[in-house]
């Protein structure tokens, strides 16, 4: 059952109520000129929500008016997006270009109308007439055209007699208007190229204000819920369907759009660094696309959370990206089951630990889940512990392995380093310890030891790329438009190292989560592993900037 719970629904709720509408239905309407990013997933959680809620209807509809900059890829990319998230269209997938021959129709009955003409004004010339937010535009020349002259023209532009740029389409409505987007629009124009759905059959592709309110139409869409850019537009998207007259005229309904700290979420320039490699793809981990996302090892109930945290308002503002962060961790506290992995590894030999024994130990999967089971630890003489674990001069505070001191292994012995060995170079190659063989699971009497860190056996640990992401952007607002984005580029947003983890994770599958102790989430990559050659990505660190209520 729908509840009240922003003005959208709270709209929905009375219009269901009144009788204006015995069924909603919405529509999630992706131009597939790029991958979606954050920001849609805001847009698809509003529109499949609220159908959903309300025992509705919700449509998948690509708004493909422009064949240059579109692809099967995006297309291909934006249905899993959506069906990742957890949600399902209505029918078919839709296209805007199913109803090109419709809108053709239309446009040829404003033409009839008197309300559209043919304009053969250059580019720069109409520019230069339309006018600015304090002055109205002008007339066109050819505003005045007869209805039979531009009828012909049109169908000269449709049969592709003319070429691109000579002309295009406008509707004719008042170009005094104070706002812009009234003053004449343009509803067609020409492009001679191949559409990726029709295929040759069109030289002329109508716009995108022009299509939207009329595919709406056409689908009897009930509510066409938008970002507030758009509130501007919604006079034209209204005068288009009273004047035509259209079946139905679904209501446009805006909200803010999603803003989050050092993020950019213009698909333009998230192009940009595709296209120019500075990153590996659009599916590239650092992206705030979703596939990058997903790649990364967020969970679609963690994306889901984080929309519904933030709300529908009117009001735009920028969401911290640690909000973010913290439904991702919250979502995988519960759900990732535990291992360990030393990502930097220093090598400990055991000195009293005897030679070519080799225990088993077992380990909860998840400390508060005791259905997800047990795993089994082997463990030996020679084994790794993390680098930073280990300190030769300690800061104050320290509670990590020193020299003459004590650390228990996690699910392990206490062990005491006795030597440090050290190369020609003087780096340190290796830890000799005592371990307190009377310590597996239990603590000694006689002292208290406060230390613990993580560890894999040398001989029985596996190998693994794993690749550690941090944000992508080091200034909160990197899209400001003052500085070229790409200066604020994190030069360590990704590091690789060879890692050794524990057995329990050779097998890991394609975007498997855990948690690995003492390090992070890490997620096992969707491209690149593999069971028996793993390759993990960290999700996100076990720190948390942001609370609730913060």
């Amino acid at each position: 059952m729908i509840e009240p719970n922003d003005f959208i629904r709270a709209q929905i709720v009375s219009d269901l109520a009144s009788g204006k509408h015995k069924k909603v239905i919405t529509r999630f309407p992706p131009e597939p000129n790029g991958y979606l990013h954050i920001g849609h997933a805001k847009s698809i959680c509003l529109n499949f929500g609220v159908a959903a809620e309300s025992e509705g209807e919700c449509h998948l509809r690509f708004d493909d008016t422009n064949p240059e900059k579109e692809s099967q890829e995006y297309i291909d990319a934006i249905k899993s997006d959506v069906e990742w998230l957890g949600f399902h269209w209505t029918g078919d997938v839709r296209y805007a270009s199913d109803y090109f021959d419709a809108l053709h129709d239309y446009a040829l009955q404003l033409i009839r109308m008197g309300k559209a003409y043919v304009d053969s004004q250059s580019a720069d010339e109409m520019r230069s007439s339309r006018g600015t937010l304090s002055e109205p535009g002008r007339n066109s020349p050819y505003r005045e055209r007869s209805v039979e002259e531009n009828l012909a023209l049109f169908e000269q532009m449709r049969s592709g007699a003319l070429e691109e740029g000579s002309c295009i389409l406008r509707a004719k409505i008042d170009m005094a208007s104070g706002n812009i987007n009234l003053r004449d629009p343009a509803i067609y124009r020409i492009r001679k190229i191949a559409h990726h759905q029709t295929g040759e059959k069109w030289c002329i592709y109508p716009m995108y204000d022009f299509t939207h309110p009329l595919s709406d139409a056409i689908e009897h869409i009930t509510h066409s819920l938008c970002t507030l850019e758009f509130e501007d537009h919604r006079p034209f998207y209204d005068w288009l369907l009273d004047t035509l007259g259209t079946p139905s005229h679904p209501q446009q309904i805006e909200f803010s759009r999603l803003n989050v700290n050092y993020t950019v979420t213009s698909k333009r320039k998230l192009k940009q660094l595709v296209d120019e490699k500075l990153v590996h793809g659009w599916d590239d981990p650092r992206m705030p696309t979703i596939s990058g996302m997903r790649r990364r090892g967020y969970t679609p109930e963690a994306l889901r959370d984080f929309c519904n945290r933030i709300g529908i308002t009117k009001s735009e503002g920028v969401v911290d990206v640690g909000m973010l962060e913290f439904c991702v961790r919250e979502h995988l506290e519960n759900t990732a089951p535990r291992a360990m992995a030393v990502l930097r590894p220093l090598k400990v030999v055991l000195t009293n630990y005897p030679e070519g024994k080799m225990e088993e130990i077992r380990a909860a999967r998840h400390p508060n889940m005791p259905e997800m089971g047990e795993r089994v630890i082997p463990f030996a003489r020679e084994l790794y512990i993390d680098r930073a674990d280990f300190e030769e001069v300690p800061p104050k505070g320290y509670k990590r392995l020193i020299p003459g001191g004590e650390v228990r292994l996690r699910n392990a012995y206490i062990i005491k380093c006795d030597d440090v060995v050290k190369n020609a170079a003087g780096e340190i190659t290796e830890l000799h310890c005592s371990c307190d063989l009377a310590t597996l699971g239990k603590s000694p009497e006689d002292r208290k030891v406060k230390g613990v860190v993580h560890w894999v056996s040398a001989t029985k640990g596996i190998t693994a790329e794993v690749r550690l992401y941090e944000r992508l952007f080091t200034d909160a607002a990197p899209d400001r438009g003052d500085v070229d984005f790409k200066t604020f580029i994190n030069p360590c947003a990704l590091e690789v190292v060879q890692a050794v983890i524990e057995p329990s994770l050779a097998e890991a599958v394609a975007e498997e989560r855990f948690q690995f102790e003492r390090e992070g989430y890490f997620c096992a990559d969707l491209r690149d592993s593999m069971p028996g050659k793993p390759v993990f990505n960290r999700t996100v660190g076990l720190r948390d900037s942001w609370k609730p209520g913060a």
